[in-house]
This record gives C-alpha cells, structure tokens and sequence, in this order.
C-alpha cells in the first residue's frame, strides 16, 4: 500500500500517499473504485501525474469511456471576463445531477483543482447524498416527493435540452432510490446568468415555494452534505448517479481553476428523462 485512507464527514473516503512523489498512475483503479463504490466520494490529495489536461484524460480513461462535448473530453471551471452561463462565473451553481440535459448520463465526475481559491474566498463544491435524504426524510415528505416531477429546459453554449424526470427515482444500476432534482436559482436578479426554466408537477402552485424550501433543508443538511474545500492538486471522484452537487459563490478574482471529466458507465446510461436535445443552439 502507497497510500493511507480517512474517512471523510458524512461520507467520502480521503486517500494520500505514504511516500512523497507518489502518482496517480500508481495507484490501483480497483482499489479505488470500491472505495468510490462504498464511499461515493474518493480524494485524492498530495498526488503527482496530473499536472496538464491531458493527463486527467489519461487517468480518467483508466475508470471507463470518457464523454466527449463540443468543447472535448475536459470542461475548464474557470471564472470568464466575459461569461455567457453561470457555471463561469463566480456566483454559486444550485444542486443538479451532470448529464440531465445530455443524451447519456455519466456515472462518474473527476475534478482536478488546478489553481484553489483562499479559503475564506469560497468556492466549495458541495455533494448531497440523496439516498441518505430519502432515509432520513419522514413518511410525509417521501409521500409528497414521490409525487413530484421536475420539468427542466436549459439552453447554453454547448446545447438546448429539455428534460423531464420525477423527484424520485431508482438508481440506474443498483437497488436504492435517489433524488433526481435541479434546485431553482435562490435568486431571482439579473446576477444568476442564463436562468434555466423549470416547473414542478405534482404539487400545487400556492404550496411549491414551502415545498421547495423544505426540500432544500433536507438535501443541504449537515448530516448528508459534503463541501469540499479545494486545495491546489486535489482530485475529487464522485458518484452522479447517487448524488446531487452545486457549488458556493466565491470572490471574484480569487483564481478558481478546476478541471472536470465525465466518465460513462459499463454499460453506458441513456438519458430515460431527456425529451429533447440540440447540441451548439444557434444564436447562443
């Protein structure tokens, strides 16, 4: 063994090495995919080998296919001069699954932190485990849940989508239910760029705003969510089929650089909620 495991609170599994100068490419893929299948979250924290993009591609590949956007196989979380979305620049993104709006949902996400952000400038990532919610959640609000769907349209850069998908579902490939949701932005203002449209069946107009709010408490309650706190180097590996993620506003200019890569599953998920999709929507 190379490398020594911590568990993470509530969940996640820290991995770092016992000797210095040990790469990423040294480590067993199997070994760490039953720590990522039991613990959701794998970080990998003071490893070399993944210095440039393309060797993320390269350790990625190693856990399955990698998805290809119009843009390639890594999307860089960069804060813009110019941003278009709001995924570049540094306000928070609201909890969402990756994939909702793609023909193929992946399995796994892989996050390298290029550059991190001082700590009191914000910018955490935060995972909600959402198994753990539906556990936790009284017979009441499973009943309520059960009988809400989303109903998601989103239009950006790289596609315009529209999807579909109920509150509460079974996961993809084992036998447990999971929450399937895109939070509304909090804020209704000009700052929240390009405002995805949504709607929620199931539940009456006059009661989704206390409905809404009560789901929110329980995805971000602090006996299920992990905020992951960045440090230059970290790689972060986390279950999309299991849990939902966003991200905390941070202080612009504070130099917030993350790679991401999406890895399919074996065999590869198709998007059972998708209704439409358009890659690169002319006049965005």
């Amino acid at each position: 063994m190379n490398y020594k495991v911590t568990k993470l609170e509530p969940f996640g599994a820290l991995v770092e090495p016992t000797e210095a100068q040990t790469s990423v490419n040294d480590l067993s893929i199997q070994a760490l995919r039953d720590l990522f299948d039991e613990h959701q979250i794998v970080l990998l924290r003071g490893f070399s080998g993944v210095a440039e993009s393309d060797d993320l591609v390269d350790f990625s590949e190693r856990w399955g296919e990698v998805s290809v956007w119009p843009f390639g196989k890594v999307l860089e979380l960069v804060e813009q001069d110019k941003p278009k979305d709001h995924i570049f620049d540094n306000t928070y993104v609201p909890m969402h699954w990756d994939g909702m709006y793609r023909p193929e949902v992946p399995e796994i996400q892989i996050f390298h932190c290029v550059r991190a952000p001082q700590h009191q400038d914000g910018g955490r990532t935060v995972f909600s485990h959402t198994p753990e919610v539906l556990r936790q959640a009284t017979a009441e609000d499973l009943a309520k849940w059960s009988q809400v769907t989303g109903v998601y349209e989103r239009k950006m850069e790289f596609y315009h989508s529209r999807t579909v998908a109920p509150l509460v579902t079974k996961h993809p490939t084992k036998d447990v239910s999971v929450i399937r949701y895109c939070e509304p932005p909090q804020h209704e203002d000009e700052d929240f760029l390009n405002h995805p449209d949504m709607s929620f069946e199931g539940v009456d107009k006059e009661e989704l705003g206390e409905f809404l709010k009560n789901l929110q408490e329980q995805l971000y309650a602090e006996e299920v969510t992990y905020a992951h706190q960045w440090e230059t180097g970290d790689i972060v590996i986390s279950d999309n089929h299991t849990l939902l993620h966003g991200r905390e506003a941070f202080v612009s200019g504070a130099g917030r650089h993350l790679r991401r890569v999406q890895v399919l599953g074996s065999p590869k998920v198709e998007n059972p909620h998708l209704v439409f999709h358009s890659d690169t929507p002319a006049g965005v």
